[in-house]
C-alpha cells in the first residue's frame, strides 16, 4: 500500500552554499511518497492537482514556516565508552588523553555486550533527539574478546531502521604498542573487527610507542582498506605535539592508493600547533587527495593543552583554514560521561556553536554556511551522499528545526522539532529524550 505525506510551508536548506532558506525565501512543500521524496516545491498542494495527481489518502502535515535539513551526522563517538566515567578507577585527574587511555584500560575488562549496549542505546536515544540520524562509532579492539565490536554490530542492525551507525575497528591501545595475552597484535585485532564486519579501519598512530611504529600503522591501515574495500578513520595527532604528522602520512598514502575520499582523519589537534610553512606545504596533499576531517571541538578543547601554562593552546585543528581551502571538514561528539570528557548530551548544534566560536568562524556568510558542518559535510566524511540529502528521489530523512533561517538556527541554537526517517515521523517535540529511546 503506497504511503503519502505531504509536508507543506517550509524553509528547506540542503547544506549546500546558496541554500541558507532566509526568512524571505519562499515557502516549499516536500511529497513523501513510499519513504522517497516525490516532489519538492512551491504550492504543491494546489499544483499536484491542477496537474492530475490523486491527493485521495494523502496526509498533510504543516511545518508553520519552519527549517527544514538534513538529518544531522555524528562523525565521531564512542559507543561503548558512553555513561562510564563515574565507574571506581575511571576518573580522569589529570585530564589528559593519556589518562583517559589508561583509565579505560584499567576498567574495561568487566564489560558485557548487553551493558554496552544498554548504555550505547540510551546514547543513541540523546542523539535521536536531537536530530541525529546518522553516526560514526569507534568500537575499541585491543581487546582478546572484541566485546566492544560484538556489542555495537548488534546494535547497528537492531536499529538500522531508526538510525545509520557506521562502525570503526580501532585500536584504542596502539596496533604495535598493544600484545594480548595470546600475543595478538593491536592490527590482529583491527583486522579480525574488519572481517566481523566493522565498516572503517582505525588507528591511533601518536599513542603509538615509538614514531616507527605509528608510521608502520597507518601503513597498515591503508593496506588493511584496500584489502578489505572499508573507509578509513584514524584517531590522528591528537596531540599539541608539532611534530607529530601523521596526517601527512596517512594523506599521501590513501592518495597513492586512490581512496583519499574514503578517508577521514580525526582530531588532528597538532595542526594546531603547527607553522603556516608546514601547514602551506600540507595542503596542497590534503587538496590532492581529498581526504576528510572530524573535529571534536568540545573534548579536545578539554583535553588539550594540559601541560601550557600561557600563553594556552586550544587544541582544536584548523576548521577556518581547511576549510577555505576547500578540504571537508565534519564534527563529532566524541564523548558522553566517560574517561575522557565528564559531560557530552548530543546536542549537535552545540558542538556547531563552539566550532564556529574557537576556529573564529563568524562573518554572516559563514555563519548563514554553518549547518553543512552537521548535515553534507558529514555525508561526505561517511561516504553517504548518494542517499543522502532533501532530494526528488532520496530517502525522505529530515529534520525540522525551531527557526525560519539557518543564522536563526545558529544563533537560537534551535531544538529540533521534527525528525522524520523513511517518510515516517520519529518523534515531535512534545516526545522526551526517554520517549526517544523508546522508539530504539
Amino acid at each position: 500500500m503506497t504511503t503519502r505525506t505531504l509536508f507543506t510551508n517550509a524553509h528547506i536548506a540542503t547544506g549546500q552554499p546558496g541554500s541558507t532558506a532566509a526568512q524571505t525565501a519562499p515557502l516549499q512543500d516536500i511529497l513523501v511518497e513510499d519513504g522517497h521524496f516525490a516532489a519538492i516545491g512551491e504550492g504543491l498542494a494546489a499544483s499536484l492537482p491542477a496537474q492530475g495527481y490523486d491527493m485521495t489518502g494523502v496526509k498533510t502535515v504543516d511545518l508553520g514556516g519552519k527549517l527544514v535539513t538534513p538529518p544531522f551526522c555524528d562523525t565521531h563517538l564512542h559507543l561503548d565508552y558512553v555513561f562510564t566515567a563515574r565507574k571506581p578507577g575511571a576518573v580522569n585527574e589529570s585530564g589528559t588523553l593519556f589518562e583517559g587511555i589508561q583509565r579505560w584500560s584499567d576498567t574495561k575488562s568487566d564489560l558485557t555486550v548487553d551493558e554496552i549496549k544498554a548504555r550505547a542505546r540510551k546514547a543513541v536515544g540523546m542523539e535521536l533527539r536531537h536530530g541525529v540520524q546518522y553516526i560514526r562509532s569507534h568500537a575499541d579492539v585491543t581487546d582478546p574478546n572484541l566485546t566492544s565490536l560484538k556489542a555495537l554490530l548488534e546494535l547497528k542492525e537492531e536499529l538500522k531502521d531508526t538510525v545509520t551507525i557506521q562502525i570503526v575497528s580501532f585500536p584504542q591501545e596502539g596496533m604495535y604498542s598493544y600484545e594480548g595475552p595470546n600475543g595478538e597484535s593491536g592490527a590482529d585485532l583491527v583486522e579480525e573487527g574488519l572481517r566481523m564486519g566493522a565498516d572503517c579501519v582505525g588507528g591511533i598512530p601518536h599513542f603509538e610507542q615509538c614514531r616507527e611504529f605509528g608510521e608502520r600503522s597507518m601503513h597498515t591501515v591503508v593496506e588493511l582498506a584496500s584489502k578489505y574495500d572499508k573507509l578509513i578513520d584514524v584517531h590522528c595527532d591528537e596531540t599539541d605535539d608539532p611534530n607529530s604528522r601523521y596526517v601527512e602520512l596517512l594523506s599521501a598514502l590513501a592518495y597513492r592508493a586512490g581512496i583519499g575520499p574514503r578517508t577521514t582523519a580525526s582530531h588532528t589537534c597538532s595542526l594546531g600547533s603547527a607553522d603556516n610553512a608546514y601547514f602551506f606545504h600540507l595542503t596542497k596533499l590534503l587538496k590532492a587527495a581529498h581526504i576528510n576531517f572530524a573535529c571534536a571541538p568540545t573534548e579536545n578543547l578539554y583535553l588539550q593543552g594540559r601541560q601550557d601554562t600561557f600563553p594556552k593552546r586550544r587544541g582544536i585543528t584548523r576548521v577556518k583554514e581547511l576549510t577555505d581551502a576547500g578540504v571537508n571538514v565534519s564534527l563529532g561528539q566524541d564523548s558522553m560521561q566517560d574517561p575522557w570528557y565528564p559531560l557530552g548530551n548530543g546536542n549537535m548544534m552545540i558542538i556547531l556553536d563552539y566550532v564556529l566560536h574557537v576556529a573564529q568562524m563568524m562573518s554572516f556568510p559563514e555563519i548563514d554556511d554553518a549547518m553543512k558542518f552537521l548535515t553534507v559535510n558529514g555525508a561526505t566524511t561517511l561516504g553517504m551522499l548518494d542517499s543522502y540529502g532533501v532530494e526528488v528521489g532520496k530517502p525522505a530523512n529530515f529534520v525540522v528545526l525551531d527557526a525560519d533561517s539557518v543564522f536563526n538556527a545558529v544563533y537560537e541554537r534551535c531544538d529540533v522539532l521534527r525528525s522524520v526517517r523513511d517518510g515516517r515521523t520519529l518523534f515531535t517535540a512534545t516526545t522526551s529524550v526517554d520517549s526517544a529511546t523508546e522508539l530504539l
